[in-house]
């Protein structure tokens, strides 16, 4: 066997180890984020169908004007990454923190803006009058914790981009562990509701940012980065995070048209489309895992001049994306007998569930390729592509998801439209991958 075969023979194997690495534990971090919003569905869905109605509009606005931002964690690991794979660690953290600064002004901005409009955004998505008031009082007590949820982000980012997915693991497991503490006690223990189950969500959410500045803020003094916040540092972070942000806008903008489509089916329809949309995001975040190791690997091979490297580990994450899929999508299949009743005991409800949720499962192997490569194209800087893309899938996605209730469809039409729109996102992210032109080397991306 000649040396050169023995080398590729070789290399996937070493891509499988690094993969691994860094992708089990984000999976575990990336799995405990969205339990958060599973932990509320699941105790409040027991309060009523008001309730959860409630919390179906409720959190989808949340978690957009949260998910928003997610360039936060995005840009930042690929930038710090970059700086890794060149050798400059100072210089790595030094961008993080500017991140950090940025993630904290755009919270504090957001939440005093969410707070007065509240009542309005919620009847913009068309919540049922008894289902309106619920929702405005999870909206509004959840705002107050968007500061750290943004923080959490940034830190995330930069532990990432620092080749660490191990301490995001740990921190995510205890934020879901007093999550579900704090929303079973204030819920039902104090009997506060579904106003429980929102303080509950942000004493979890603050103190997960605490420890997440903890760890960085020692690392930054650990080697000589400065804490302050630099206004030319946190400009700069703004103006690579926009085009990741108009992509994420256009992304949630899918989303919220299909909670919008679905409130407007009924009280039974929207509460059943929170509890798909509520796994399909848990699988979305599992499947990112991959992507988050792809992010951080990207980015290091491009910032140390290795295109060939880069080229390679991209090829091995997509099969590794392809896999994935196919094993989530099978488990979701054998599972859905007993997941059903453990969101709802409304037959109604899980009457008008089971089979959006069969068309959720069977769209996961699509997913997992679109996951994989939006993870390499934002290791390696490709924001811009990724924004132009996410607009063209919305122009696909919108007329046929409004079409669903125009026609006569329901619950299962809209997830056949939301698998149309997977589809769309693998179309425009494959031929990117194969141009080859996200290949760009060195420390920051020119």
């Amino acid at each position: 066997m000649s040396e050169a075969l023995a080398r590729r023979q070789r290399a996937p194997r070493r891509h499988d180890r690094e993969i691994l690495a860094l992708a089990l534990p984000a999976f575990g971090a990336l799995v405990a984020e969205p339990l958060f919003v599973l932990a509320d569905t699941a105790i409040v869905g027991h309060l009523g169908t008001g309730q959860l109605a409630g919390l179906a509009v409720a959190a989808p606005l949340l978690t957009t004007a949260v998910g928003v931002f997610v360039f936060l964690a995005y840009a930042t690991t690929a930038a710090v990454s970059r700086r890794v794979g060149a050798g400059d660690l100072p210089s790595a953290i030094r961008q993080g923190m500017d991140g950090i600064w940025l993630a904290l002004l755009l919270g504090t901005v957001l939440a005093l803006a969410v707070l007065p409009t509240a009542p309005a955004l919620v009847r913009l998505f068309g919540a049922s009058p008894d289902s309106a008031p619920y929702a405005i009082t999870y909206l509004r007590i959840s705002a107050l914790g968007i500061p750290a949820m943004l923080a959490v982000l940034a830190a995330t980012g930069v532990l990432r981009g620092l080749q660490n997915t191990r301490t995001p693991l740990y921190v995510a497991v205890g934020g879901f562990a007093a999550n579900g503490v704090l929303n079973l006690a204030l819920v039902y223990g104090a009997g506060w509701g579904i106003a429980g189950s929102a303080w509950g969500t942000v004493a979890a959410q603050c103190a997960m940012a605490a420890v997440y500045l903890a760890v960085v803020v020692r690392g930054a003094r650990r080697h000589g980065a400065s804490l302050r916040p630099d206004a030319a540092g946190i400009r700069a972070c703004a103006r690579a995070g926009v085009p990741l942000l108009v992509r994420t806008l256009a992304l949630r903008a899918v989303l919220m048209i299909a909670t919008a489509v679905a409130a407007r089916l009924g009280d039974r329809e929207v509460a059943a489309h929170q509890v798909v949309l509520a796994l399909w995001n848990l699988l979305a975040f599992a499947l990112d895992a991959i992507a988050i190791a792809g992010q951080s690997i990207i980015g290091r091979h491009l910032g140390a001049e290795d295109a060939d490297g880069a080229r390679a580990a991209c090829r091995r994450m997509v099969q590794w994306g392809i896999a994935t899929g196919v094993a989530l999508g099978v488990l979701v299949v054998a599972a859905r007998p007993l997941l059903v009743p453990l969101f709802t005991s409304d037959a109604t409800v899980q009457d008008a569930l089971l089979p959006a949720l069969l068309v959720a499962a069977l769209s996961q192997p699509v997913a997992g390729v679109v996951f994989v490569l939006d993870g390499v194209l934002m290791g390696a800087g490709d924001g811009p592509y990724l924004a132009g893309a996410m607009l063209v899938v919305l122009a696909v996605f919108t007329p046929t998801a409004l079409l669903v209730p125009v026609l006569g469809g329901g619950l299962t039409a809209l997830w056949w439209a939301m698998a149309l729109m997977m589809a769309a996102r693998l179309v425009t992210l494959w031929l990117r991958a194969r141009s080859g032109r996200w290949l760009v080397t060195g420390a920051v991306r020119g």
